[in-house]
């Protein structure tokens, strides 16, 4: 091994050092969070959406992996039986809503009709576009009755998604990762691009704002995730301000993320 390859290993183990020490510094504060939401009977809600292989998953992984199980569970659920197909929408949903001292995370939430069903034909345009009026009332109420909720959507590159799907496509542990619909995602993905900003447009509310992770960079998404939920959360002994500033490069309000599409949109129509 010569020299430069040394200096290249020496420097990725060595931030991989400093990446799970942040890690477990910002893991140790959601436990005293946890314990913050227990006691004073709090509801939290997150729920984390993205194409496929944009990271949610391993975020949520770190985000639980020292919680109290009993008091945080994830949410994923599999696609709707005939009968919950013949329900209210977001019936299915409601039933998995947090309790008093809950933390409940969606791994895909109701916004399942916002990317994946209208894209894949899973659902009739009238269908999308009455969720995408009806989901900023629903939201509300949740807030309003007392819930603290939280949206996440995970934005990968499309570069950095066949990369990834590929790894998925090679990896036995993966696999199961693998569906038919995450095969479509890169042939299908200008409408994907288009149906993310139909839902960043017009479900970003000041109620139920979105924030939006660039995850090429899955450690630095992860990170930032854990910190911007810091930010807006309070409890005992919270570590100094200036331990938990996100990366703005990272961390994106919803609506300057649907500005910035929009003008995308229009600069390739030219």
């Amino acid at each position: 091994m010569n020299k430069s390859s040394k200096k290249v290993q020496i420097w990725v183990k060595r931030e991989k050092l400093e990446y799970e020490k942040e890690l477990r510094k910002l893991q140790v504060e959601l436990l005293k969070f946890q314990n913050y939401v227990k006691e004073k009977g709090l509801r939290v809600l997150m729920l984390f959406e993205g194409r496929d292989a944009a990271g949610k998953g391993g975020t949520i992984k770190r985000i639980t992996d020292h919680l109290n199980p009993r008091g945080a569970r994830v949410v994923a659920l599999e696609k709707p039986t005939n009968k919950e197909q013949t329900q209210w929408y977001f019936q299915r949903y409601v039933a998995h809503l947090p309790s008093a001292g809950e933390i409940v995370l969606f791994d895909r939430s109701w916004y399942n009709r916002a990317m994946v069903e209208p894209v894949m034909g899973f659902c009739t345009e009238r269908q999308h576009r009455k969720f995408l009026r009806d989901v900023p009332e629903f939201e509300k109420m949740l807030v309003e009755d007392g819930i603290q909720l939280f949206k996440f959507y995970f934005s990968v590159s499309k570069k950095e998604q066949a990369k990834r799907i590929k790894e998925r496509e090679n990896d036995p542990l993966k696999q199961y990762k693998l569906s038919s619909v995450d095969r479509e995602a890169q042939r299908l993905w200008n409408e994907y691009s288009l149906a993310k900003f139909m839902m960043l447009s017009t479900t970003h509310t000041s109620t139920a704002p979105w924030t939006v992770i660039k995850s090429d960079n899955k450690r630095k998404a992860r990170l930032n995730t854990i910190k911007h939920i810091l930010n807006f959360v309070e409890y005992p002994n919270k570590i100094n301000r200036d331990e938990i500033v996100v990366d703005r490069d990272i961390v994106i309000y919803g609506s300057d993320e649907a500005i910035r599409m929009e003008k995308e949109f229009k600069f390739s129509l030219k």
